[in-house]
């Protein structure tokens, strides 16, 4: 069992620093951290949940951690959300406060918070996560789930109090908000928040430890003066979509060090990762974390490729109000489905392949990860990005088709060039060449939103 969440940031003898927080340019110390967060949650105790609005400043993380103190539910508001996701968030989680505008935050005020830690099983967080269709369901995240996965992943990469994290990723995330800062407050480390995750952000702040998503890193590759001041990090931590092999392997050329990459989700929390001190290979997302337990399911046709599914301690406790759709998450075992395609090698190690709902091809009488094919059109030089999906076909049930930027290559020789690299069958049977894919606030690939051919 995992301390309580909050335990290191209100331990009597928890490390400070002047600077123990910098975000877009300001700092704070734990201590003036807790004191603003303390008069937070004087103000919001008892409230069945508040909203915060959470852009990138010191104000969120206050916001933040003073609903946490109180045992308040968070709600996450991304802060370019339209008006009908906005009012949609709000009306579903029951959230009658933002803090920040219906509640002062004030960075500077400071008060005292005594009351003892919450019981791990309630919520500390409703994560509101997109499916493939109906409007975002919001994900209940107990207090236990988010120290569990915290702690495993602070033993996984070895992270402690003399780190220094910098990333800029959003705050309404788990890969921001959740590992980017209750990650650093549960450890002791120093954060560093860019604001913005620039290459120049990155290579000025001085880290040991750097979170990213493909997008950061494809950026920082394109600038090695700003890649080669990352080469005194410890490690460079890659998630929330698939890192692309060829910018995996800049990443080591200029940095002198390979990524870590890991997995998860809203509702899972991060489950598998590659350890500090363990092998790092392109495409690989490692083992998973300690109490979670992975399996593939329908497995044994080409390439050994099924569903991922995934118990333990970082799961979520289900869909706010959504019992129907929590009981189809699970299998009638106990298992959550990720929906994630998935190969787990003979040591253990995870691959992730693309989602079942988009990338799991089946063509031919074969089974096609999309991940495979879109590493392999990325490792041919003037591809920028590519995106693969399947589309129906009278003869192959479904045809390899790829969405590609690209300069100065034509149809064919991609086609050929994917051939070479991996079996006939994986390679597309048409290319659609674009000016950019469209890509969410994360940086991934929306390929619902892609053209018609």
């Amino acid at each position: 069992m995992p301390e309580p969440l909050l335990s290191s940031l209100v331990a009597p003898d928890a490390a400070d620093r002047p600077d123990a927080l910098t975000i877009a340019g300001r700092t704070m110390s734990r201590e003036e951290l807790l004191g603003a967060a303390g008069a937070v949650a004087a103000r919001i105790a008892g409230a069945p949940s508040v909203a915060v609005r959470a852009v990138a400043e010191p104000g969120t993380v206050v916001a933040v951690v003073g609903g946490l103190l109180a045992g308040v539910p968070v709600v996450p508001l991304p802060p370019d959300a339209g008006p009908a996701e906005r009012d949609h968030i709000l009306r579903d989680s029951g959230a009658e406060l933002i803090l920040g505008e219906d509640v002062p935050v004030d960075i500077r005020e400071r008060g005292t918070w005594s009351a003892p830690e919450p019981d791990p099983a309630s919520t500390a967080f409703v994560l509101y996560t997109s499916g493939t269709t109906g409007a975002p369901k919001g994900a209940l995240i107990p207090r236990g789930a988010v120290a569990a996965g915290l702690d495993g992943l602070a033993e996984a990469w070895k992270w402690t109090a003399e780190d220094t994290l910098v990333h800029g990723l959003p705050l309404f995330h788990v890969h921001g908000l959740v590992l980017g800062v209750l990650g650093a407050l549960r450890t002791g480390c120093r954060l560093v928040h860019t604001g913005r995750p620039t290459p120049e952000a990155y290579a000025a702040a001085g880290g040991s430890l750097y979170f990213g998503v493909p997008t950061v890193w494809s950026r920082v590759v394109r600038d090695h003066t700003a890649a080669r001041a990352l080469s005194g990090a410890r490690l460079l931590v890659s998630g929330s979509a698939a890192l692309p092999a060829p910018v995996f392997r800049d990443l080591e050329a200029l940095t002198g060090q390979r990524p870590v990459e890991r997995y998860g989700m809203t509702e899972t929390l991060i489950t598998v990762s590659t350890r500090a001190d363990g092998e790092r290979r392109p495409g690989a997302v490692g083992l998973p974390l300690p109490g979670v337990r992975t399996r593939v399911v329908e497995t044994g046709e080409e390439g050994g490729i099924g569903e991922l599914e995934v118990s333990g301690p970082t799961l979520f406790a289900g869909y706010l109000g959504r019992p129907e759709a929590t009981a189809a998450a699970y299998t009638a075992d106990g298992w959550f489905r990720t929906g994630d395609i998935a190969a787990i090698e003979a040591d253990g190690t995870h691959r992730i392949v693309g989602r079942a709902s988009t990338d799991l091809i089946k063509s031919g009488g074969y089974r096609i990860g999309a991940g495979e094919v879109e590493n392999a059109l990325l490792d041919h030089p003037a591809v920028r990005e590519a995106a693969v999906v399947g589309l129906p076909h009278d003869d192959l049930g479904q045809e390899i088709v790829a969405y590609v930027v690209a300069d100065g290559i034509d149809e064919k020789a991609l086609i050929d060039f994917v051939a070479g690299h991996l079996s006939g069958h994986k390679r597309p049977r048409r290319i659609r060449f674009m000016d950019a894919l469209p890509r969410n606030a994360m940086g991934k690939p929306q390929k619902k939103l892609l053209p018609p051919l």
